[in-house]
């Protein structure tokens, strides 16, 4: 008979060790990640007729309404050679990335209460997650200013290179003021009812029917320190070129940017031992 050997292991649990490992934690729990955003996607738009149509329907209705309004009605200027309507959607489509990213990753926490409140895993996982969904509609809808571009025959400059980097500011300048939101949702359930009435008023206090230009000149820093300004200016920029880029602005919108991610996570890592409890 051959002899079964049993090796006994044993569970060590040391104080902080989660703390220690916590990011190298995040690592280890990417393909949860993975799954997390794999899910949202898939759910996104089930059981509706359109489908992921309504990512391209919604940024092209904003975009003829804004036509019509600023461009039709207003007679705002357009300093660059684009047509109106393409100068409007390449200003839509980063506010819908961060508009969707803020509200989706605000709620996100909530939204996965059954998870977080059975297993470990590092939570920042859940509200990041939720920006890659956002991430995802914003490539769909990218794909309707290519039909625009062609359509008009506008080709983009060298600076279309750089169209990436403004991206990834819209991804931390969602992510920062959602991961402190989410947060806060736990301990708060207003600030569902809060996040939307923000984004109304972002809508329109952002450069996204209009070029930020036609602010006066004395105006212009005190605008910039919304965070939007500077980057939908660069991502506008990358698109049409034309007029430099107001730098001031978008080195601002690059320090609150950052500033917003630096205070959101720390937020949301100082509050996140208190998850399970709270919801």
């Amino acid at each position: 008979m051959s002899e079964e050997v049993i090796r006994d292991r044993v569970l060590i649990i040391t104080p902080g060790r989660t703390e220690q490992h916590y990011w190298r934690d995040i690592w280890a729990y990417r393909q949860l990640f993975a799954i997390l955003a794999w899910r949202d996607v898939a759910v996104r738009y089930k059981q509706t007729v359109i489908g992921i149509g309504w990512a391209i329907i919604r940024p092209l209705v904003t975009t003829l309404v804004f036509t019509l309004l600023f461009g039709q009605l207003a007679k705002l200027p357009n300093e660059t050679a684009a047509p109106y309507a393409i100068m409007v959607f390449a200003g839509v489509l980063p506010w819908a990335f961060f508009s969707n990213a803020l509200s989706d990753a605000s709620d996100s926490v909530i939204s996965n209460s059954n998870l977080i409140g059975k297993v470990y895993f590092p939570r920042l996982i859940v509200p990041t997650a939720a920006v890659v969904v956002a991430l995802v509609d914003f490539l769909v809808s990218f794909s309707i200013l290519i039909g625009l571009m062609l359509w008009y025959r506008f080709l983009p400059g060298w600076q279309f290179a750089l169209l990436p980097t403004f991206v990834f500011l819209v991804f931390f300048a969602s992510l920062g003021p959602g991961l402190w939101i989410s947060a806060l949702n736990t301990r708060y359930r207003d600030f569902r009812y809060v996040i939307p009435f923000i984004v109304q008023i972002g809508l329109f206090a952002s450069p996204v029917g209009f070029a930020s230009n036609i602010v006066p000149q004395q105006w212009r820093l005190l605008y910039s320190l919304n965070p939007l300004v500077g980057i939908i200016d660069g991502f506008r920029w990358c698109i049409l070129g034309g007029t430099s880029i107001y730098w001031p602005s978008l080195f601002i919108s690059i320090a609150i940017t950052g500033i917003f991610f630096w205070f959101g996570l720390v937020q949301f890592r100082r509050m996140e031992k208190s998850f399970a409890d709270l919801i």
